[in-house]
């Protein structure tokens, strides 16, 4: 880290530190709140991330300086960060998002201002900000752990921020108890690798567990699986995100979505790559396995869904499922022995955590928009926003198609990488295990395709068509900062799929020291235009070239409409309306309408249930009113954390016995449990 980098990244923590302090001293004055803490945080974002981009393009191996922020007198904790290249990734990550929400936050916060406190708001957000940059670069256990905890309490009371709602309660409680059952297995797992290292700082474990007897290492592996899953919230500990994320303000579910999930990431790529050294084969095929089911699974429960955030945070499973597939298959390559297959999966999953960040932030502030615009969450009570939201229908869109990934936006490209190293790897792997590959890349297929029509859905039913509530005809376009916002964003999924060698280039650091092999220079044709997958034969794709033929050719009919509109002549009539006096809000699709078939196919995963509810005048055959309502079971809910929490809450009575309030019995409990020690340590 250069000079110029550590005064940067100084300044840019500080300046988190700062903002959070501007939003609690003038949390009475509530604009001047706003203003003060998100346009601070915004700047300090910039300038992190800054420092991020100047270590990446200048780092040289053996140039991973740690940087001392904090004195402290305990020999074993020390304030101290690193900017390797894999948290210099993920800190241009937090930066880049975090600067689009900053100055979308200054608009979107202003609508709070007279009924809550905005000033706790900003201090939580950039609280919450600065403790995910620092988890990113944190140098050594303690504190990786305090930054981790600081994040999920700042987080917690960001998404409890409505705590008058008991949605947004319930909601916070379960996130707060599912982070905290990860941190307790990252310490766990933590715990085996200080044994085994006999330190606390993360260069002591940089291929440490192949130091490591198979147990312990096993044992570590599954434990920071959980910790780390839990937090990106893969399949079946998932339940908390779609939870939290509807209920938070929607700046803040951007933020959740966009970058609190993917420090799961950051530590399974740490933990894997860094620190466990070459992995057996087991490992690689669950990672791979989990990603497939969370993929599938997370995209047709999304499907299911008319809350447009919840919606939008089921695709959030989805895609870690995406990114979790690219890590499982290069530990498959790692196993064995084929480095290049390895970076470039490795390569897919990482370009599309930041493609995931992008758009999933984007379409969340798009959500907020809306939400803000017409109050509701409900896309049944939307409809024809596209005329009076335009410019914020269009950013939903570019992130739609991109989440789509479909070219030439960014989601594509990444999509596309994974599945080049799926294809791959049926021939580059011996074992039976192999199969996992083409099973794979079919269920990245099918997932592709049901994304794209969930988001067909999502856009059609919201911003197309009539409006079918008061609230949608009364919907105005949102004001400028929130339109920047999604602007900086917009152009980032453009660029990030118009360039991707570009960007690949940048990560190529990140591929050399995790997987031991620079990958950049093998994707790279034409001079960077084209996109290879490393491969001799056929793999290529060029996103400019795409839209290039898109343009031209779209230029035909174009011009051929020039040539000949003055011959034509335009009639305008009425739209069909099966012969009634004129189209409404009621002939339209509705979000169950359009899911029903994928509801009907998939029935087994969500056995539906209907409700018919009837009012009759005076005969049966002439019903005076009718309600219809479906209903999804959420399986996971219902089938594994429903019973498991009954069961806590009983076994919970029955340890009220051992409350007896006999300061004799509690002396008793501490001499047992210090004898049981005492036996376990010989």
């Amino acid at each position: 880290m250069d000079a110029l980098g550590a005064l940067l990244l100084a300044a840019g923590l500080s300046g988190y530190v700062v903002a959070a302090a501007a939003g609690l001293l003038t949390a009475r004055r509530g604009a001047i709140a706003v203003t003060l803490s998100f346009g601070l945080g915004a700047m300090a974002a910039a300038s992190v991330g800054a420092a991020a981009m100047v270590s990446l393009l200048t780092h040289s191996a053996g140039n991973d300086a740690t940087l001392q922020l904090l004195p402290t007198m305990i020999p074993s904790l020390r304030f101290s960060i690193r900017l390797d290249p894999l948290g210099a990734f993920f800190a241009v990550i937090v930066s880049l998002v975090a600067l689009a929400l900053s100055i979308y936050s200054v608009g979107y916060a202003r609508h709070y201002v007279g009924r809550k406190n905005v000033g706790i708001l900003g201090a939580f957000f950039n609280l919450l900000l600065l403790a995910t940059t620092l988890v990113f670069l944190a140098d050594n256990v303690f504190f990786f752990l305090l930054a981790w905890e600081i994040m999920a309490l700042s987080a917690y009371c960001l998404v409890s921020f409505e705590h008058e709602v008991d949605e947004a309660r319930s909601a916070g409680v379960l996130y707060f108890v599912m982070s905290h059952i990860g941190t307790g297995c990252l310490i766990l797992g933590f715990f085996l690798l200080s044994q085994a290292a006999g330190a606390y700082n993360f260069a002591s474990f940089h291929a440490l567990g192949e130091k490591m007897a198979a147990g312990p290492r096993n044992a570590a592996f599954l434990l920071f699986l959980a910790g780390f899953g839990i937090k990106a919230g893969i399949v079946p500990v998932h339940v908390w995100l779609p939870a939290a994320h509807p209920v938070a303000p929607s700046n803040v579910s951007a933020l959740m979505s966009g970058v609190l999930i993917k420090t799961g990431i950051y530590g399974l790529a740490r933990v894997l790559f860094d620190f466990m050294g070459t992995p057996p084969n087991w490992w690689g095929v669950t990672v791979l396995a989990l990603g497939t089911v969370s993929a599938v699974l997370g995209v047709l429960y999304a499907l299911m869904e008319h809350d447009l955030k919840r919606l939008l945070a089921y695709h959030s499973v989805e895609n870690i499922g995406i990114i979790l597939m690219g890590l499982g298959a290069s530990l498959m390559f790692l196993h064995t022995g084929h480095k290049a297959l390895a970076a470039l999966a490795l390569a897919a999953g990482l370009y599309h955590t930041i493609n995931h960040a992008v758009f999933k932030a984007l379409l969340f502030l798009g959500a907020g928009a809306v939400l803000q615009s017409t109050g509701t969450r409900n896309m049944e009570e939307m409809g024809g926003l596209i005329r009076r939201l335009p410019r914020t229908a269009f950013f939903f869109l570019v992130g739609a198609v991109a989440i789509s990934a479909l070219p030439p936006l960014n989601g594509f490209v990444s999509e596309w990488l994974t599945y080049q190293a799926l294809l791959r790897g049926f021939d580059a792997t011996p074992s039976l295990f192999r199969l996992m590959f083409p099973l794979a890349g079919a269920m990245l297929a099918l997932t592709g395709a049901l994304a794209a029509a969930c988001f067909v859905k999502a856009f059609g039913i919201t911003f197309l068509a009539q409006p079918r509530s008061e609230a949608a005809a009364r919907a105005h376009e949102v004001g400028p900062a929130m339109l920047i916002g999604q602007g900086i964003l917009a152009g980032a999924c453009v660029l990030l799929g118009l360039f991707p060698v570009a960007f690949l280039t940048l990560l190529d650091p990140v591929i050399a020291q995790l997987a031991g092999h620079p990958l950049a220079a093998e994707l790279s044709l034409a001079g960077g235009l084209v996109l290879s997958s490393g491969a001799a034969g056929p793999g290529t794709v060029s996103t400019l070239g795409i839209l290039m033929t898109g343009v031209a050719l779209l230029s035909l009919p174009l011009a051929w409409r020039l040539v000949h509109a003055r011959r034509e002549q335009t009639r305008t009539g009425p739209t069909w309306d099966c012969g009634l006096a004129g189209l409404t809000p009621r002939m339209e699709y509705t979000a169950t309408g359009f899911s029903k078939p994928i509801r009907m196919i998939f029935k087994a995963l969500f056995r539906p249930h209907r409700e018919v509810q009837r009012e009759y005048d005076f005969s049966p055959y002439f019903a005076k009113t009718l309600r219809f309502e479906s209903h999804t079971e959420e399986i996971f809910q219902t089938r594994i954390y429903r019973p498991l929490h009954g069961f806590v809450l009983r076994f919970s009575r029955r340890l009220r016995a051992l409350q007896a309030g006999s300061l004799q019995a509690y002396l008793m409990y501490v001499f047992a449990m210090l004898l049981g020690l005492l036996l376990f340590a010989l």
